[in-house]
């Protein structure tokens, strides 16, 4: 089981495939992973300071790289593009049990799923000032108010419907200029609820790897409940995190990234063609991981707070 120094004192490795070529690679040399191109080290990392590495993408991994990072204690995670990840090597933290029996023991569940709620929220409220600043007073007043209602929200279902109410209130505002219409999940009825729909993807299969390496029961939430094969936890974590994806569609619609050329409509439902998806996906991609560290430290934190209660619960606010 990995300790809390590994945590303080280790890095995550990103690797993407489309850093590599014929004649660039990753290798062991000297007890470092070392980054080649064309026959010259340009970057490399002690093995003692990795804590995992995420291959990300379609990349050969030689059996000696493998077996020196399992030596070292380190831990491979495979993703698709899309962040999920399909398989992972020497995943020691996951026989952590001692964290699974505090995570299934907790006894203030109803009050985190509270500040998960109040910490989207002003992270929500916290972009509507940025982009409306002649609203300020009008949208400090509406997190004032929400944060009383959570304050004094009785049950799970009350405190979904003020989540709910603010999302609405939130998306009508700050996609104003983007002609928005509703946010639905997963139905395509535009593109600009299709590109949410991916960077939200992004984003929780990101989260629920970190998860992954500390050893949660994914499955496991506070907020969103047991349902079969859904990763509740996972649910919970991303609930701060999803400005992230909004504050970069409407940047990318700023920007004019966004070409509706890029989508076609077919029995009913909008789709994005898949030789426009690269596009999408660096954009997300970058977005995600320009915030890694800040994801990072949460999810060490709320750890903290899960083996011991009496540690402060994680909040991300948004910069």
């Amino acid at each position: 089981m990995l300790s809390m120094s590994d945590f303080k004192e280790k890095q995550i490795l990103f690797i993407q495939s489309d850093d590599f070529s014929a004649e660039n690679k990753i290798q062991i040399v000297n007890d470092n992973v070392s980054f080649s191109k064309n026959g010259e080290i340009v970057n490399r990392l002690s093995c003692s300071k990795i804590l995992c590495v995420f291959v990300i993408g379609d990349l050969s991994l030689t059996t000696v790289l493998i077996r020196n990072c399992l030596k070292a204690g380190i831990s491979i995670f495979l993703l698709k593009r899309n962040f999920e990840v399909y398989a992972s090597l020497g995943c020691v933290a996951e026989g952590n049990y001692l964290l699974r029996q505090k995570q299934y023991q907790c006894q203030n569940e109803f009050g985190m799923a509270k500040k998960i709620v109040d910490n989207k929220i002003t992270n929500q409220i916290e972009l509507l000032k940025k982009s409306r600043k002649e609203e300020t007073e009008n949208f400090e007043k509406f997190k004032e108010d929400s944060s009383e209602k959570i304050k004094n929200a009785q049950n799970e279902k009350e405190l979904l419907g003020i989540e709910g109410n603010a999302s609405k209130y939130f998306f009508k505002l700050f996609f104003e200029e983007m002609d928005w219409y509703k946010r639905m999940p997963r139905t395509k009825i535009d593109h600009y609820n299709i590109l949410l729909d991916i960077g939200y993807t992004f984003l929780f299969n990101y989260i629920d790897s970190l998860l992954r390496i500390y050893g949660f029961d994914v499955y496991k939430g506070f907020y969103h409940k047991l349902f079969f094969q859904r990763k509740s936890l996972t649910c919970d974590v991303v609930e701060p995190f999803r400005c992230i994806i909004d504050r970069q569609l409407l940047k990318s619609f700023n920007l004019k990234q966004i070409n509706e050329k890029d989508f076609k409509y077919a029995n009913g439902k909008y789709y994005l063609e898949y030789n426009k998806s690269q596009k999408y996906t660096k954009i997300f991609f970058e977005a995600i991981l320009g915030n890694k560290e800040e994801i990072f430290l949460y999810v060490k934190s709320f750890y903290r707070c899960i083996m011991n209660e009496e540690n402060e619960f994680p909040i991300f606010i948004i910069k």
